[in-house]
Order: structure tokens, then sequence, then C-alpha cells
């Protein structure tokens, strides 16, 4: 026999409802129905007697329909139902009025066909008057089953919330509360397993899983209600944060490559030779990389910075700590362009200590770059240097993921911009070792504490928050163009004055190629999000969007640009144009840039000032800050222009105006969070528009969610494999299919 929750919803309901509900929601088992939960609650409000109708009030009333029909309209297309109602209070019956009321319907065929007489429904809505008599229009209403609410009072059933489900046009949401009555009436409620250990149930004042299932599917009372969506909101809390926790202590017992620190080595020459001194977060985080870099058992940390404040010296201590030791280092990026920079970036910073072949330092280290787009020979040659372990560090893009790629001795997977990678892509790298590699993930996107507590629970966080010496504040300033046009023009006399004082600039738009041509740049570090942004705000039609080559063609033929020495930069260029690209303009032969989101991170231009973003309404908030803290780099004021073309008050606005408000990507990353909402956390999606939490919102459930914490730490650290749990360990695996587990891979 099946188990309660595995039950078919046709043997349970009928064939007929089951087809629809698998059909239009996809549900096929009795746990799939009991899970899918109201999405809000109608309150009926206080009963009001017909007799007492105040008129142009919202009123609710309990009544029996006693005459109802429908025709067609005479002056304009469609139908009207008129529905004559009773609610039994007046002993003269409806003949004398009192006690009765008519309600009219527009087009609605669901209304003529429920409400035929003898039917009892509660009805909602304003009271109105049609040719001196009272009446209502369009009101909302649910149909009450006379067997299941027999006995009650008309004020007991005004009492019950009226449970409102995501419904289809096919599926109404009255349908959908009626098959989960039914359901809940056919099955053992009372043998369904309880994830929740019943002493913590008991200390957190929960009910029971049997009572929070009719409580939230048929309510007697807005209280049930709250009660039973806390309890599951608890549940999911504490099953992510169990499967967690959980992973952290299984992480902890596989056996890793120690490294530890040596005095004397590549680490000591690299500091003394720093031409600045590390901030006191640095040398901080430095220590906590140092003493796990040594421990038996595999580091697993997350390093969160901002823009710019030191995180890839940090990733570069750690690397040659390993190096030091024999070892050997990978660190994977999201794009050629961003890879590229930082072999390049890392082969400069280490500067004497660079190791080339056979040449260079005796004691230095051999830094290879490997990527899809490099030639055969090229390759070829970075193939060798890391199967052998001649290279100390190894640069790369997915191509570090191909079977091809052996590492002789890897010890550490630096990953850059995590969430651009998947569990598949992490583990085949974790696969090129014997012993499980320390794993130091690295993001520039600060992350609110509630996403970091339920997205990456299984990491250990740093952060950097303290930006180095040297390092110029940026002026971000929003350039509205609907009120003031000629602002346009003065935008690119800006940019003059910033070359002609030898400095460089950067314009970054949304688009490669012509309106309809492209999705965006396919190597675009977020692209999801500026296309859930002001499109999705915007009325009608959205105008195209600015694009590379539009902006190239624009400002060749701009006066002020005369004679400046314009490039272009994105994701569909080869492999060598874009390294020509970027380092053309990294040795100052490229005065001004046309790019993509392809210098959102990692690209390091320090004597870059100015950058323009055009439609930047288009992007969201912790991608504009990305953006921006790409000028200023370089001991001079950088400042961030973000056109747009936008009406004031336009919601995108107020995105712009929240980055040009702070430069603080902690408080950015909140608003951000809360402009976009969740978003599928559990999966891929970043946009914002859907989330596999059935209940639970990181925003605004933090309180449990940190609640639910602590007690996962608890039954994990008493009981480890949760034998001891098993309807708890039985809801991890359930709720965590496979195509849900890469949230616990984003670290």
């Amino acid at each position: 026999m099946p188990a309660e929750r595995d039950r078919d919803l046709g043997r349970l309901l009928g064939a007929p409802s089951a087809r629809k509900l698998k059909d239009q929601l996809g549900l096929t088992t009795a746990g799939d129905l009991l899970d899918y939960f109201p999405r809000r609650y109608a309150q009926r409000g206080e009963l009001t007697p017909i007799a007492q109708l105040p008129l142009d009030e919202d009123v609710t009333l309990l009544a029996r329909v006693v005459k109802a029909q429908s025709r067609r309209m005479a002056t304009r297309k469609g139908s009207i139902t008129e529905v004559l109602v009773t609610d039994g209070s007046s002993p003269g019956g409806y003949d004398g009025r009192l006690d009765t009321i008519s309600l009219t319907f527009f087009n609605s065929f669901a209304a003529s066909r429920q409400l035929v007489p003898g039917t009892v429904a509660m009805f909602s809505g304003r009271v109105g008057r049609y040719r001196g008599n009272l009446q209502l229009t369009n009101p909302e209403y649910v149909l009450l089953d006379d067997e299941d609410d027999a006995g009650l009072s008309a004020e007991e059933l005004a009492e019950r919330p009226i449970p409102v489900y995501p419904a289809t046009a096919r599926l109404p949401s009255w349908k959908i509360a009626k098959s989960t009555a039914t359901l809940l009436g056919q099955i053992d409620l009372e043998a369904l397993p309880d994830p929740l250990p019943d002493e913590l149930r008991r200390r957190r004042r929960l009910p029971g899983i049997a009572d929070a299932y009719r409580m939230i599917h048929t309510p007697a009372s807005m209280d049930e209600c709250t009660r039973a969506r806390r309890r599951f909101q608890y549940e999911e809390a504490l099953v992510l944060q169990t499967a967690l926790a959980r992973r952290r202590a299984q992480h902890a017992l596989l056996p890793s490559r120690p490294s530890p620190a040596r005095r004397g080595g590549l680490l000591d020459a690299f500091d003394a030779q720093l031409p600045f001194e590390l901030t006191a977060g640095q040398r901080e985080v430095g220590e906590e990389l140092a003493a796990e870099l040594a421990a038996a058992h595999p580091m697993n940390r997350l390093l969160q910075g901002e823009v710019g404040s030191g995180k890839t010296v940090v990733a570069l201590r750690a690397m040659l700590q390993v190096v030091d030791d024999g070892g050997q280092a990978a660190l994977l990026a999201p794009t050629e362009v961003l890879a590229a920079q930082h072999h390049e970036s890392i082969r400069r910073t280490l500067g004497p200590l660079l190791r080339d072949g056979m040449l260079g330092a005796a004691d230095g280290v051999e830094v290879v770059l490997l990527t899809g787009g490099q030639s055969s020979a090229e390759r070829k040659r970075a193939l060798l240097s890391a199967a052998s372990g001649q290279a100390g560090i190894v640069v790369g893009t997915h191509a570090l993921l191909s079977e091809q790629v052996q590492f002789a001795d890897l010890g550490l997977v630096v990953v850059d911009e995590q969430h651009r990678f998947g569990v598949e892509q992490r583990d085949a790298l974790r696969a090129k070792s014997l012993a499980t590699p320390h794993l130091l993930v690295m993001t520039a996107t600060p992350i609110p504490r509630t996403v970091a507590m339920t997205v990456f629970g299984d990491l250990e966080t740093s952060v950097l928050r303290e930006l180095p010496a040297g390092r110029a504040p940026i002026a971000t300033h929003v350039v509205g163009l609907v009120e003031n046009p000629a602002w346009e023009r003065r935008i690119w006399a800006r940019a003059r004055e910033e070359i002609d004082a030898g400095r460089q600039v950067y314009v970054v738009c949304p688009t490669i190629g012509e309106a309809g041509e492209d999705e965006g740049d396919l190597d675009a570090l977020d692209e999801a999000t500026w296309g859930d942004s002001a499109l999705a705000a915007s009325a009608g039609e959205p105008p195209p969007a600015v694009s590379v080559a539009a902006a190239a063609a624009q400002l060749a033929q701009e006066p002020a640009l005369s004679g400046a020495r314009l490039g272009i930069l994105h994701g569909r260029l080869d492999a060598g144009d874009k390294a020509a690209a970027m380092e053309s303009f990294a040795a100052g032969r490229t005065d001004l840039l046309i790019a993509t989101t392809v210098v959102e991170v990692g690209v390091d231009v320090p004597n870059a000032t100015l950058m323009v973003v055009l439609d930047a309404d288009r992007f969201g908030i912790a991608q504009l800050h990305q953006l921006r803290g790409r000028v200023g780099r370089g001991g001079f004021p950088g400042t961030c222009l973000l056109v747009t073309s936008l009406e004031p008050g336009h919601p995108s606005r107020e995105r712009l105006e929240a980055v040009a408000s702070s430069a603080d990507g902690f408080v950015l990353a909140q608003k951000d969070l809360e402009h976009r909402r969740e978003g599928d956390i559990l999966g891929a999606t970043q946009s914002g528009r859907r989330s596999t939490l059935r209940l639970l919102r990181v925003l605004r459930d933090a309180d449990v969610i940190e609640l639910a914490r602590g007690d996962a730490l608890a039954i994990v650290g008493d009981d480890p494999s949760l034998d001891r749990h098993a309807p708890l360990r039985d809801a991890i695996e359930a709720y965590l299919e496979p195509e849900k587990e890469v949230f616990l891979e984003r670290g």
C-alpha cells in the first residue's frame, strides 16, 4: 500500500477531478495537493441582513438564490445575469422584498451556471441603487456546501476565511478548495509522518502536521490560518537549514590536502614585495584562510567583498600558500574576458616571482591561461603545464572542466562569481583531485544576511568591507533625458574632458546589435536582471534598447568626440578580438570603450575615470553597482552617469536613484532583493519572477530562518546522519529534488 502522501488523486477524488488537477496544476498525489497552499484568504466579514443594507458601503451577506436569468444585452455586446437572493430574515418572504436583493453580473459565464435556484453562497460587494432598488453589481461570491456547513450558524460561517488558491482559467480557486476539502476527508492525516521532532514542535508551540493541514486548507478563523502558515514556514526553513547543516558536517569529514604556510617561501616573498599595505580586513581573512588550508579537511568558504575591496589579492595569497607546499591552484572565471583579466592581473602582481616555463625566478610560480578560444598550440601547452604540475596556478573558464584537463596535485579551487556555475561544473573540477580540494568562492555582489543564511548556509562566510588606500570615491548621477534633453550633448562633452585630461571612458549598453537581432550579450554576467526591470514595468511596447552597434555608429559622428579613439567589446567577438580590444584599452591606446556587461566584474583599468551607462533602467541595482566599480580604481576620482529616457516617477527610476544615493553595496543588495524579490533562489532563475520556496520568504521571514538555523545545527550536531530523525531526513530528500539541490552547490 502506498503511503498516505503518495496515494493517487484519481482514486481519492475520481478521474475527472484528478485529471483537471494534473493537467492544470501538475498535481498527481495526495501530498501534491496537500502542499498546494492557498495564496491568501478572503474574509467574509460581518454578515449584514438584507433589510439593513447601507447604500454605497461594502457588505457581506449569506443568501440563497431564489431565481436567476441570463439574457443578451440590447445596447452592447455580451450578456447579463440577474439573480434574486434572500437571507430568509423577513417572515413576509421574498414577495415582501424586505429580505431580498438583486445581483447583476456582466459577462459572467460562471455566475449564470453556478447560481441556480436553491444555491447557498456568501456574497461580497458594494451596495448600489438601480431604478430605486438596492443591488450588488458583479459581487464576489463563494458557494457553500450544505453538507460541509450543516449545523453552522450564519455568524459562524461569516467567521470562516475563504481560501484563495493560485488558479487557472479552467480550474478556479473554489474547485481547488472543493477538491482539497474532499481529500482531507479521504485520507488519514494522523498517519502522516511529521518532519518536526515532537519536542521541538512543542517548544516552538506549533500545531502537529494533521491539524496544520486542516487549518491551512479549511480554517475556522484567521487565527488558524496564521498558526498553520507559521508552522509550514518553519518546517520549510528547518528542512533547508538541516540540509545545509548536514552538508557542512559531511563536507568537514572529507579528506583534503593540508597545505600549511611555509616560512621563507613564495607567500613571504610576495608579501615583502607588495607596494601597498594590506587592509586589516585582508589580513584577518588571510589568517582565516591560512588556518583552514593547513587543515586535513577541506575549506569551504565564501568571500564577499565590495567592488574594489581587494578580494583577488586575498585569493592569490591563498593560492601561493598551496603552491608553496607543492600543490596547484585553479581559478575559475565565468567569461573569457574575465579569465584573461585575472591571468594578466596575477602575472603583473607577482612581478619577479613569475616563472614562464624554465625562465624567471628559480623559486617562482608559473601561471597559465586555459580558455575555449585559445589556439590549439596554446591550449596544448597549457594542458601539459597543468598535468605535469609545472603550472602552479591555472586560470580558466568552463574549459577547465573538460575531461582533457588534468592536474598533478590540485589543492585549491577559487571560483569567481559563484552563481555563474552549477553543481555539475563544480563537481567536475573537484573530481580532478585525489583528495577533495579546498574551495574559496568569491563574489563582488554583497549578499543580504537572510539570503546568505538560506542559500550559502553550508559555507563559512568572510566579508571585506573596507577599500584599500588609494581608491577614489565614485560620484554617481542619474541623467534624465526626458526632463533635460540638452544633457545628452553634455554627456559627450564631459567624456571629451576626461579624454583630454589623459583619462579613459567606458560606455555600457544593454545589447550588442540592432533591435531584434539578439537577446543581449551571450557573455553578459546578469542577463536576466535588465530584461526583468524596465521592460516589465513599462506600459505598452518598450522602445528598443541601445546597442553597442548603434552607440558606436552614433559616437563616431559625435562632434565632441572628434578624433577620439573608439573601441568595442562584447561577448560575441571571437577570443582574439576580445583580447585585443581589452589589451588596447588597458594599454591606453583606446580612449573610449563601448561595451556590454562583459566589463561588469574584474576588468581593471586604473586610468578609466568615467562610465556612461545608456538605458541604465534596463539593469538591476546590483549590476549597476558592479559596473560603476570599474572606474576610480587608479587614485583618480570616478564618475558614473546613469542615463535614462524614462519619465520621472517611473518605478524603474527608483532603482537608479537608489544606486546614486548609496555607495554601500550591502545596503544596495538589500534594496535589490526588495525590488526583485528572492526569485527562484533554489534554482538558476535570478530575475525574481518565481520562487520554488512554497511559503518561506527570505526577507519577510528572517526571524523564522534564524530560529530554524539554530535548531538545525543542534539536530545535526546531535544526530549527524539523522537516523533518529527519519521523517525530517525523508522530507529533505523529497523537497530537495536534484534540480533544486543546485542551491546547496552555489558555493
